[in-house]
């Protein structure tokens, strides 16, 4: 009874861990999308350009006024659908409509709002900056969507693994897969927020700031570990912890219930009071 009991317990800690992971990828996937407690912290990355002209040059505090009646923003905040954009002293102001494969395209939207209708020639090594960040921000946006519909068959299916290890098997492919693509999706997004912050800071002639958004990292990473922690569950129960047959047969070796002390009858007797009678003599 001990391997049943072990599969038992590993199902059900591999379907908890599922449970806890879909409600973080959810945040994850709709963090950012409106201007909602949570949701408006919930982001990748934040850009502060509200004092983008440094004090250093001359007549900054004005510059930077005209550039904020020109329509530069103070912040943008970016998420997995969209991004956000408001002022330090009002919060947000407006958040784009969340769009399919979106990515985050920091010259465009500072070049519309600021120099509208202005075409900016920007050098190739930017326009290959710009090509790999769109082309992360689509897989990551693909794979943190897959990922969350894969966990969500996962819990459902959890429980058939109490009967077979070929369900093991299956849901042990389908977890790794899971896990794959929501750790791939958890490394680009760390990889594109710390690349933005480090690029962008480290300009000179500009005073922008970049905050990593710590709530979204830690949703992503817990749903992607979470999924991980299964996956090596699943994939466990493959090879060890037999799984509960059915029909509640008993060991050959095991003793009857009703006790091994019974030896089965090879003969029929007679009952002793009838042997005896017959044994008597006929005066007696």
């Amino acid at each position: 009874m001990a391997a049943p009991k072990a599969r038992r317990n590993t199902t059900i800690i591999a379907a908890l861990l599922y449970l806890i992971s879909i409600p973080f990828l959810i945040l994850t996937l709709i963090g950012n999308t409106h201007d909602r407690p949570v949701l408006r912290d919930t982001y990748f990355f934040k850009l502060d350009v509200a004092q983008i002209i440094p004090i250093a040059v001359a007549n900054s505090g004005l510059l930077n006024s005209v550039a904020r009646s020109l329509g530069l923003h103070d912040f943008y905040q970016v998420g997995v659908w969209n991004f956000c954009e408001g002022y330090n002293d009002v919060g947000i102001t407006y958040c784009s409509p969340p769009r399919t494969f979106y990515w985050f395209n920091p010259v465009q939207i500072l070049v519309s709002e600021l120099l509208a209708g202005a075409k900016i020639a920007l050098p190739s090594e930017v326009l290959t900056i710009l090509r790999l960040l769109e082309i992360g921000s689509k897989v990551m946006y693909a794979f943190f969507m897959a990922g969350t519909v894969i966990n969500l068959v996962l819990l459902l299916g959890t429980p058939l693994v109490m009967r077979t290890r070929w369900f093991s098997l299956f849901l042990s492919l389908l977890g790794g897969l899971s896990g794959l693509v929501l750790t791939v999706a958890a490394i680009i997004a760390t990889v594109i927020s710390v690349a933005a912050k480090i690029a962008l800071t480290a300009q000179d002639q500009l005073n922008i700031k970049a905050n990593i958004g710590v709530k979204m990292f830690a949703f992503m990473w817990i749903g992607a570990l979470a999924t991980d922690f299964a996956f090596l569950l699943h994939a466990a129960m493959g090879c060890c912890c037999k799984p509960v047959r059915g029909g509640g047969g008993k060991s050959p070796n095991e003793p009857s219930p009703e006790g091994s002390a019974k030896k089965p009858m090879t003969h029929l007797e007679l009952p002793s009071f009838i042997r005896r009678r017959k044994g008597a003599s006929p005066a007696s």
